[in-house]
């Protein structure tokens, strides 16, 4: 069901859950469904942020001033995120990353 509704669907809803849940009265039993609901919803919403950070463009400025679109690399940004190992050393690079 999560999946199936839009973001904002599914955080309006959330939002709702959080509220039922924080007014406290629920019985034990319908308030755990909703805590249940409630973390399906939340993973889904994760779920369709992450997907829609990996098709984010970047405005990245030129040299010259100018403004370039580029497509969101997600392979350059998870390599990035990834610890190095120290015992490989680093290539050289120039300040626009090209290798010296």
């Amino acid at each position: 069901m999560a999946s199936e509704m839009k973001f904002e669907e599914s955080l309006k809803r959330l939002e709702k859950i959080v509220q039922e849940l924080e007014n406290g009265d629920l019985p034990l039993d319908e308030a755990c469904e909703k805590y249940e609901e409630g973390i399906r919803l939340s993973k889904a919403c994760a779920k369709k942020l992450e997907q829609a950070k990996k098709r984010v463009e970047i405005l990245l400025k030129n040299e010259d001033g100018s403004i370039e679109l580029k497509e969101f690399d997600q392979r350059k940004a998870q390599d990035a995120e990834k610890p190095q190992d120290p015992k490989k050393k680093k290539a050289k690079t120039d300040s626009e990353g090209e290798l010296i």
